[in-house]
């Protein structure tokens, strides 16, 4: 079966540094830290690929068992990334993975048949993404082109 895995989460050099934005409210934080990370430009938070939630969290969430989202690793629907430690950390977008799985399960659709039906969703939506791109780099390249030969 085809996976909805993404290969290894993008993230941005200026996540790894916890420096405070320039204006960002650090008085009585520890260490000059920002008030918020969003105040911390480009941080992880804003990353739906970074593996921010144990599985305990992500289970809790989700209003499932934790044995729920072993079972849609074991189905290849999604594969966590691992702690240090070993422990199982999801990103928000397998968490959107999930989320959709219990839908479709509770509807009663057989777990491979949801885990495929939210595979080709999400090429859908990738596909129409890219579609999206390449039309507005066409169009760009079209006005451009137009105005060069008005010039």
């Amino acid at each position: 079966m085809a996976s909805a895995v993404r290969a290894q989460p993008r993230l941005r050099a200026s996540a790894d540094k916890a420096e405070p934005a320039p204006g960002a409210d650090t008085a009585g934080r520890a260490g000059g830290l920002p008030a918020t990370p969003g105040d911390i430009p480009g941080h992880r938070f804003d990353d739906e690929d970074y593996p921010a939630y144990s599985m305990g969290r992500a289970a809790e969430m989700l209003g499932v068992t934790q044995a729920f989202l072993r079972n849609l690793g074991a189905a290849k629907l999604i594969e966590p990334q691992r702690s240090e430690g070993g422990h199982r950390r999801y990103s928000r977008y397998q968490l959107r993975l999930a989320a959709r799985a219990r839908e479709l399960l509770d509807q009663g659709t057989a777990l491979e048949a949801a885990c495929r039906i939210i595979i080709l969703e999400d090429q859908l939506a990738e596909a129409l993404r890219i579609n999206i791109e390449l039309q507005q780099s066409r169009d760009r390249h079209q006005s451009d082109n137009a105005i060069r030969r008005t010039a």
